[in-house]
C-alpha cells in the first residue's frame, strides 16, 4: 500500500483518499500527506475485551505504522484506542521525525504518555483554525459523541475536523453525532467523512459502547449542508459495533438518489475532485 500511495500521481485540483481501517484515512494532497485516526494494530482487542465485549479486528490492517514515515500532519480525534492508537501513533513517532500529532487539548497528555515528544503534539481547541501548510488548512468543531464531554476548563474532549486542501474541503466528524450547529458550521463542505454506526440503549448502556451518527443522520447532513461527496464510516470493522453498509445505500436510496457517496474497501484509494 505505502508504494500506491506514494506513487499516486495528482492533477493540482485533486486530492486522494486512502482508506485505513474503522474511522482511518490517508489523504493525499500535492505533496503533502494528512493521516486522520490511523487505527493500525489490534491493541483494542488485546486491552479492552471482556466477558460482556470481545473485541476481534475482521480485517487486518492495510498497512503497518513503521511504513509511515512519509506522513507530515498525525490528526486524532479523540481517546479512544480505535482513533488514538498507543501502538501506532508510537510506531510513527519513532520511525517519522517530521511528523506533528494533532489532537485535542484535553488528550495531550495522554498521547504524550505513548512515547512522543510533548513538542511534537498540537493541541487544538473547537473553533480554532490552522495553517498547515501554504494552501491546507484546518478547522476544530467540536463533536458529540452522543453528547458533549469536555475538561474541567471546558475544552472539548472529542473534535472534528475540516480540512481545506486547496479549494476542496473535507470535513472528518471522528465520532459523533448531529447536534444543532452542525449543518451550519458544514454548510458547502464538499466531502464528508461519517460514522454511521449509529447508537442504541443497549450498546450505550449494557456494553458502554458510545455511539454515533446513523445512516439516515448521516445522508440528511449531507443533504442539508448542499455536500457533493459522502463518505460513511466507521461500520465494518468489529462486529460488536457495526453495520450493514447496505441499509446505508437504501436509506442514501430513499432519502437523496442523487447524493454521491463511496463505500471503501480496506487499502482502497479514491481519487477526488470537484
Amino acid at each position: 500500500m505505502k508504494n500506491v500511495i506514494l506513487n499516486t500521481k495528482l492533477l493540482p485540483e485533486q486530492i486522494a483518499f486512502f482508506y485505513i481501517g474503522q474511522t482511518g484515512y490517508i489523504i493525499k494532497y500535492k505533496d503533502t500527506y494528512t493521516m486522520i485516526d490511523g487505527y493500525l494494530s489490534d491493541y483494542v482487542d488485546k486491552n479492552c475485551s471482556n466477558e460482556m465485549v470481545q473485541w476481534i479486528r475482521k480485517y487486518p490492517s492495510p498497512i503497518k505504522p513503521e511504513e509511515l514515515n512519509f506522513i507530515d500532519y498525525v490528526f486524532c480525534t479523540h481517546a479512544h484506542f480505535d482513533h488514538a492508537d498507543p501502538y501506532t501513533l508510537s510506531e510513527i513517532a519513532k520511525t517519522n521525525t517530521k511528523a506533528k500529532f494533532f489532537v485535542p487539548e484535553p488528550i495531550v497528555n495522554t498521547v504524550a504518555d505513548y512515547g512522543i515528544d510533548r513538542s511534537r503534539i498540537l493541541p487544538l481547541h473547537d473553533n480554532e483554525a490552522l495553517e498547515l501548510h501554504s494552501d491546507i488548512r484546518v478547522t476544530a468543531i467540536k463533536s458529540a459523541h452522543e453528547e458533549f464531554h469536555k475538561d474541567s476548563i471546558g475544552n472539548y474532549l472529542e473534535l472534528g475536523y475540516k480540512f481545506d486542501f486547496g479549494k476542496i474541503s473535507v470535513y472528518h466528524a471522528g465520532d459523533g453525532c448531529p447536534y444543532p450547529e452542525l449543518e451550519k458550521k458544514l454548510l458547502g463542505c464538499d466531502v464528508l467523512i461519517l460514522p454511521i454506526n449509529g447508537r442504541d440503549y443497549y450498546r450505550t448502556n449494557v456494553l458502554d459502547i458510545i455511539g454515533c451518527f446513523d445512516s439516515k443522520e448521516a445522508i440528511t447532513l449531507a443533504q442539508n449542508t448542499n455536500a457533493d461527496f459522502l463518505i460513511p464510516s466507521h461500520y465494518d470493522l468489529y462486529d460488536v459495533n457495526c453495520v450493514n453498509p447496505a441499509h446505508f445505500v437504501d436509506e442514501l436510496l430513499r432519502i437523496n438518489p442523487t447524493q454521491k457517496f463511496h463505500l471503501f474497501t480496506p487499502g482502497e484509494r479514491y481519487i477526488y475532485s470537484k
